[in-house]
């Protein structure tokens, strides 16, 4: 699930409900190759199918990421289990990083953390869960890719308790 086209897609499906053409379009993708990625992300529950409509005589169905069920779905995968899994996921989202960091306006300004601490273990929690919340903002805020009036941004965040050594 770590393809960075799948990635791209989620991000995608975030801020709108999408059929395979306009995910092409968006991506520069051929409508088979969205459609492709599309069924994958279904299969694996990283997207739910959010309604249909009449197109030319046909149905494009209409594609949604549910960032709440996705969170639950991490706390339950990542808790005891799935390091390998995390670890991939990483991976691939610091590509996508690198991919996104071409394409940057670097005029209006950018932030970037990056620090191996040692904290307080409640500072710890509570700047996490600040940022969680920051995190979720985000998500609730997402449009439609080129809605008028929003630009385009790049998030990133990774935080995790590094083990005592």
């Amino acid at each position: 699930m770590a393809h960075p086209v799948r990635l791209r897609i989620l991000s995608l499906l975030t801020g709108a409900s999408l059929t395979a053409a306009d995910v092409g379009r968006e991506l520069g993708l051929t409508h088979a190759n969205a459609s492709y990625h599309l069924r994958q992300l279904l299969a694996a529950g990283m997207i739910v199918q959010a309604g249909e409509e009449r197109i030319r005589g046909g149905v494009a169905k209409r594609y949604r990421y549910d960032s709440e069920r996705d969170r639950a779905r991490d706390r339950e995968t990542f808790g005891d289990q799935g390091f390998d899994t995390q670890r991939a996921l990483f991976a691939a989202v610091a590509n996508e990083l690198t991919r996104r960091t071409a394409e940057a306006n670097w005029s209006v300004g950018a932030t970037m953390t990056d620090a191996e601490l040692w904290v307080d273990p409640e500072v710890w929690r509570e700047i996490r869960d600040r940022i969680v919340q920051a995190s979720r903002d985000l998500h609730d805020a997402a449009q439609a890719p080129r809605t008028p009036g929003t630009v385009r941004t790049s998030s990133t965040i990774a935080m995790f308790r590094m083990e005592d050594s």
